[in-house]
């Protein structure tokens, strides 16, 4: 059994920042790959950023240059560092991790609870 934990969201002006984390537990082996969807009210679910195992990350074009994708692997958690956030940043942010297990299979794709961040102008 796998638990994804998210923290860190919130309400905060247009050029503020903050940073979402989202921790990992039970039986992992390893994780291949961490990431951030986020859903915007009335639009489909959409992918922020993404980062490997290796260290390569990768960005939806909307952020980058403004959000930063880091990933701890002693404590299972990955990072999205939010800055200069904008009005279209607003919606519910979901971490997605996939997982390796002690078995034989391949890594299975677990999601977080969901956090919100609300964006003011």
């Amino acid at each position: 059994q796998v638990e994804l934990v998210e923290s860190g969201g919130g309400l905060v002006q247009a050029g503020g920042s903050l940073r979402l984390s989202c921790a990992a537990s039970g039986s992992i082996v390893s994780i291949p790959v961490m990431g951030w969807f986020r859903q915007a009210p009335e639009k489909e679910r959409e992918r922020v950023a993404a980062v490997r195992s290796g260290g390569m990350t990768n960005y939806a074009d909307s952020v980058k240059g403004r959000f930063t994708i880091s990933r701890d692997d002693a404590k299972n958690t990955v990072y999205l560092q939010m800055n200069n956030l904008e009005s279209g940043d607003t919606g519910v942010y979901y971490c997605v991790m996939d997982i390796k297990g002690p078995g034989l299979g391949p890594p299975q794709r677990y999601w977080g609870q969901g956090t919100q961040v609300t964006i003011s102008s």
